[in-house]
């Protein structure tokens, strides 16, 4: 069924609207909780959630492009969820890692997690990453939002892990670069 049917759906309130969301991108948002959270149970429950966080939300919102609003929604779920868990019990993953490549490109004494959800710094990168070839923005975003691991980018694309460690390096060094000519840096410190 097309988003825009689905979406439809939601301005009914018809419950085919979360069975058709789910038909259609269930897998899709599974991948990214469990990328965040590998867990099958904290995934599958954080996926019911983003049924819920649509439904919620839509309407009187309106996604413009419907896989984009709930892979949001199930990021945004997973990672809280992740956090929670994180401060139950310490432990590792895609996300960790992650978190430590991307960390460089946005030093302060703040968090990670209080720097990157800071509007004007995603507004920045996002433009930034606009800018760079196809490829390079793909395995950027790949690894550093759907927290997909460096192996899954290399099968994905046919690469090496050391031509994608490598790119992935050279990315995080342009951004750097970039804020720090944007003088985000100094401000950030």
């Amino acid at each position: 069924m097309e988003d825009e049917k689905i979406i439809e759906l939601y301005f009914e309130r018809k419950e085919s609207a979360i069975t058709e969301t789910a038909l259609k991108y269930g897998n899709y948002l599974y991948k990214i909780a469990y990328n965040i959270l590998l867990n099958n149970e904290d995934s599958e429950e954080s996926v019911n959630d983003t049924y819920l966080g649509a439904w919620n939300a839509v309407p009187p919102e309106k996604p413009r492009i419907f896989s984009a609003f709930l892979s949001k929604i199930t990021r945004y779920i997973s990672l809280n969820k992740w956090r929670s868990k994180k401060t139950e019990k310490r432990g590792s993953g895609e996300v960790d890692l992650a978190f430590e490549e991307i960390e460089e490109c946005v030093p302060s004494n703040n968090s990670v997690f209080e720097e990157i959800e800071t509007k004007e710094l995603a507004k920045m990168i996002s433009d930034f990453l606009k800018k760079l070839p196809e490829t390079e923005r793909v395995i950027f975003i790949r690894r550093y939002y759907y927290f997909d691991s460096v192996s899954d980018i290399c099968k994905k694309f046919g690469f090496s892990k050391s031509k994608t460690s490598t790119l992935l390096c050279r990315t995080r060094k342009k951004i750097l670069s970039f804020l720090e000519k944007e003088g985000m840096l100094d401000e950030r410190r």
